[in-house]
Parts: C-alpha cells; sequence; structure tokens
C-alpha cells in the first residue's frame, strides 16, 4: 500500500471528541486508560493532498469568512459524474456546516410540526434528534434480519443480511401524516449498502403516498467489496441528497456538506432554513479541504477501503476463535460494524437484559467504549452493540484482546 494505515497516531491531548472526552456513563473511568470504539471518525491521517491544501491556507494570516466558488462547484460536479455517474447541475447544490444540520433544514423545509417522518430502523441517533427538533413525530419501520444459514455455529460474520419489511414500509407511508422519509444510504448503523431495485422500490412507494425523500449518503464512498453504492439521486432525482466528504476522509472538524435538490420550489425552502437555523456560513477550511479530496485523493480513499475490509475480516476471525457469544453482523459499507451480543445478555443476569449495561462493563472493565445499539433504536437496537473498525489493525486487535479477557474473566 502506498498508504500508512498500520500508524498509530497519538490524537490524546488534541481536544479529541473521540479520545479526550470522559464517558458520561462512568465518570471516573479515565480517558488516557480507554480504547474509544465509538463515534464515527477514523483514526488515521487524512490524505497528503488535504493536509497539504490545508496547511497551504493557513498559512495565510487572515482566516475570516469564505466565500464557495467554481472550483468547489466543479469538484462536486466531477466527482459524482466520474465515481458514480451521476450528473449535478451547479443550481442544485447548497452547502452548509454539516449534514445533521442539512437534514434539519430539509426536514423544516418538507413538513409541518406535527407530521410523521419515517425512518427505518434502528437507525443513526441524531435522526430521532433532528425530527423530534422539528417538532415532528418520528415513525420507524424496524428492519428485519434475513438469515440465508440457520446454522448455529460461530461462524462469523452471521450470514444473511438487514431488509426492509415492505409491507410495514407501505403502510408508514400510507399514513396520512407521513410526510417525509429519511433514509441512511449506505445504512448505519446495519452496514447495509442499499441496492438500486431496494432504492427504487422505495421511491415508488414514496410516490404513490406523496411521500418525500431526504437521503443521507454520508458513508457513500465506504463500500466494501462486492457492493455498488448507488446515490438515490441516480433513481429519484426529486429526492433530496445530503452528503459530504467529512466520513470517507476523515474531515468531520472541518465541517462542510452539501443539500443536492433539484426542485426549484423545495430549493428555496431548504435555502431558507438553511439561513433560519444560521447555518450558511461554513469553516474556511472545509471547501479546500473538499477540492483536495474529490480532485486528488481518490487514491487514498480506495486504499482505505481495502484497509477497512481487511480490519472487519481480521475481526471476524478473532470474534470467531475467542467470542463465541458474539454474532458479527454482515458489513456491506461503512467503517461502523453491527454486533449481536443478545447470547451474553442471556447469560448473564449482572446485564439484565440491557446491551447498554453490558457496554458499561466493558467500558469498565475491559476499558473498550463501544456504542450499545439502543441508541440507534430502542426495541430495534435491543441485544447489539456498535464498533467503530476504523483504526490502526494493532489498536482493533489490542481492544478485541481486552473483551476476550474480560468474557473469559466473568
Amino acid at each position: 500500500m502506498k498508504y500508512n494505515f498500520d500508524e498509530r497516531i497519538e490524537r490524546r491531548g488534541t481536544h479529541c471528541v473521540k479520545w479526550d472526552e470522559s464517558p458520561a456513563t462512568i465518570p471516573a473511568a479515565s480517558p488516557a486508560g480507554l480504547i474509544p470504539l465509538w463515534v464515527a471518525d477514523m483514526d488515521f491521517a487524512v490524505a497528503p493532498a488535504i493536509q497539504q491544501a490545508v496547511r497551504q491556507r493557513a498559512e495565510h494570516p487572515v482566516l475570516a469568512y469564505t466565500l464557495v466558488e467554481d472550483d468547489y462547484y466543479d469538484a462536486v460536479i466531477s466527482w459524482f459524474r466520474r465515481r458514480h455517474y451521476w450528473d449535478i447541475s451547479r443550481e442544485h447544490i447548497l452547502y452548509t456546516t454539516g449534514v445533521v444540520p442539512a437534514l434539519s433544514c430539509a426536514i423544516k423545509a418538507l413538513t409541518m410540526p406535527g407530521e410523521k417522518v419515517l425512518m427505518l430502523s434502528p437507525d443513526y441517533n441524531c435522526f430521532f434528534s433532528s425530527i423530534r427538533n422539528n417538532g415532528c413525530e418520528v415513525l420507524e419501520s424496524v428492519l428485519r434480519f434475513s438469515r440465508s444459514n440457520a446454522s448455529d455455529t460461530n461462524q462469523q460474520p452471521v450470514a444473511g443480511r438487514f431488509e426492509v419489511d415492505w409491507q410495514d414500509f407501505e403502510q408508514c407511508c400510507a399514513d396520512e401524516k407521513t410526510t417525509a422519509f429519511v433514509l441512511c444510504n449506505p445504512h448505519n448503523p446495519t452496514g447495509r449498502v442499499w441496492t438500486c431495485e431496494e432504492l427504487q422500490r422505495m421511491s415508488d412507494i414514496c410516490r404513490r403516498h406523496h411521500v418525500a425523500i431526504i437521503s443521507d449518503e454520508i458513508h457513500g464512498e465506504l463500500i466494501m467489496p462486492g457492493n455498488t453504492f448507488c446515490p438515490m439521486g441516480t433513481v429519484d432525482a426529486d429526492a433530496v441528497i445530503l452528503n459530504s466528504p467529512s466520513k470517507s476522509f476523515n474531515t468531520a472538524g472541518l465541517q462542510i456538506a452539501n443539500i443536492i435538490c433539484r426542485d426549484a420550489a423545495v430549493r428555496r425552502r431548504i435555502n431558507r432554513a438553511i439561513n433560519i437555523n444560521e447555518v450558511c456560513d461554513v469553516n474556511l477550511f472545509g471547501p479546500v479541504a473538499l477540492i483536495a479530496a474529490y480532485n486528488d485523493s481518490e487514491e487514498w480513499l480506495d486504499e482505505l477501503n481495502e484497509y477497512l475490509w481487511a480490519n472487519y475480516t481480521v475481526l471476524c476471525d478473532f470474534v470467531a476463535k475467542h467470542i463465541p457469544g458474539w454474532k458479527v453482523m454482515p458489513l456491506e459499507g461503512t467503517y461502523l460494524v453491527w454486533v449481536d451480543v443478545s447470547a451474553c445478555l442471556e447469560h448473564d443476569t449482572a446485564y439484565g437484559d440491557s446491551v447498554a449495561t453490558y457496554c458499561e462493563h466493558l467500558l469498565r472493565d475491559a476499558k473498550v467504549w463501544l456504542n450499545p445499539g439502543t441508541m440507534y433504536g430502542k426495541e430495534s437496537g435491543k441485544g447489539y452493540l456498535r464498533i467503530n473498525m476504523a483504526c490502526p489493525r494493532s489498536t482493533l486487535l489490542e481492544a478485541l484482546n481486552r473483551i476476550k479477557n474480560y468474557e473469559t474473566k466473568k
């Protein structure tokens, strides 16, 4: 590999959320001793072209408000055309500070307080708060795990995939109060990469019931072998698409994202919401980093995906050999691994059937910080946890060994 993803970079002491924040559930747990595999950022150095572009901009002594100019739009348009065969017009692009603010603006523009917004559960936890903060009601259509192998062996990952319950999905869309559907494409936390056929079926059902589609595609470049990312915008030109280089190029701190909206009237309402929510001024390093990512860092991204897949393979092999109570779910995209730990909860009364309690024990006794699945759906996330594997392989193995030792001793 040209790029060194094995390098362990010390992030403690850099005001880093992932490494410097103390867990709220166990304040006594010192961040210095923890391995954090929770919040979705990566422990890898960003691509050299991004480092160089940001460094060059920082050399100018004035760090004031910034203009988003032609080279920015050209980079976005070129990337999606050559990478995903999706033609985007410049006038359809609205920039803002992040995908979550973008989501809130889209919901504000497309719904009225008191209406329902549909999502596929378990789902990204910020979807819940964005919907509720706009005065709307969360409506969950729960994904089903369809097993293709009924064997109870400890083979990892478990054969099968999460699928939409199409009958339930249509019933939710048919609810007269449902006016919008928020999609996570690829899906966080289950790791699904929706096929073009699945997206088309979602679109057809939503059109039939006059439900607007908002698709969060922030993980769209993090695709594992054998899978292909299909932007919802290539299936349904009227869908509102949210994207950003922040997850795939590890630039979340630079705060830049885009809303792609073809419909002029809807785009005007979203733009108004951007200004109402006061998320119209972006970090001056954000556009610089996006241009460097999309124009000059494609090779880095391809190698990143290879490394992530190798990490996932290592994780699956380790669990199969050493952590029999875990069942790793198939990973098609993202660097977030969804794990069924219900067997561990059933065999130890100390957890009281609570995956949150189980994660607290791992945090306190194994010094590994993971996310309980109930963050992503109180019912649909029961018995699951989420692991961020976007770290050097040695860090991942150290964390897994700590968990193995905890499971062995208890």
